[in-house]
């Protein structure tokens, strides 16, 4: 099994102390720092844009990943590759071509990532795995935080990192949506690698760094 990444969503952390939390984050154990991007066109709610990511630079030196849940990423990429992002996830709902921007989010040196909800197909995805550096399988609808999570999801799971092994290999899976404890062991078993995870981590009765350890223990319980 590959290392596992675990990535809290900021999304979750109490937006009057998010210096506070970046750090605390940090010295929990976290690997990198999820941001949820919302328009509120391609979802209901309106949540960061890349002044947060620039002034939590300062905070962290965590990987940044940006996912743009927005109606035109094109027009975003270069403002959070100026930010600090380190990584950036596009919408498969929202290209039709994505091929030219995860290409631009390249150029860029960033890692490059396409997102696929729930009822999205993977259709085509061999044809452009070879520009993927990662592929988010949302395993909740996005926009709120705190659903549960849908094990419909997780043969689209399995389908994706089988498509990747036989193309690209090197390019992850990322899931979103009700990782928990009890949840993390079948991801990782589907072929899962990045966990992101928001409200487990940030309402865990223990704390961060014990719901962090507790993500990181079921993972190894598949090994």
């Amino acid at each position: 099994m590959n290392q596992i990444t675990i990535a809290p969503s900021m999304l979750c952390a109490d937006f009057a102390r998010l210096g506070e939390q970046t750090r605390q984050v940090e010295e929990a154990g976290a690997d990198w720092l999820h941001f949820d991007i919302m328009d509120g066109w391609f979802v209901e709610h309106i949540t960061f844009g890349p002044l947060v990511i620039d002034a939590l630079r300062g905070q962290t030196d965590l990987h940044c990943n940006a996912h743009l849940m927005v109606g035109n990423p094109a027009s975003h990429i270069q403002s959070f590759a100026r930010a600090g992002a380190d990584s950036v996830l596009i919408q498969r709902e929202v290209v039709s071509q994505p091929a030219q921007l995860l290409s631009r989010i390249r150029d860029l040196g960033l890692m490059a990532g396409l997102v696929f909800n729930p009822a999205t197909p993977l259709a085509g995805l061999e044809s452009i795995a070879d520009k993927l550096d990662i592929v988010l399988i949302m395993t909740v609808e996005p926009g709120t935080a705190g659903q549960k999570f849908m094990p419909a999801v997780l043969p689209k799971v399995r389908q994706a990192r089988q498509l990747l092994d036989e193309v690209n290999p090197e390019a992850r899976i990322m899931v979103d949506g009700g990782v928990d404890d009890q949840t993390t062991p079948e991801l990782v078993a589907a072929g899962a690698e990045i966990l992101v995870c928001g409200s487990y981590l940030f309402q865990h009765p223990d704390g961060l760094a014990a719901a962090i350890q507790s993500l990181r223990d079921a993972a190894g319980s598949t090994e």
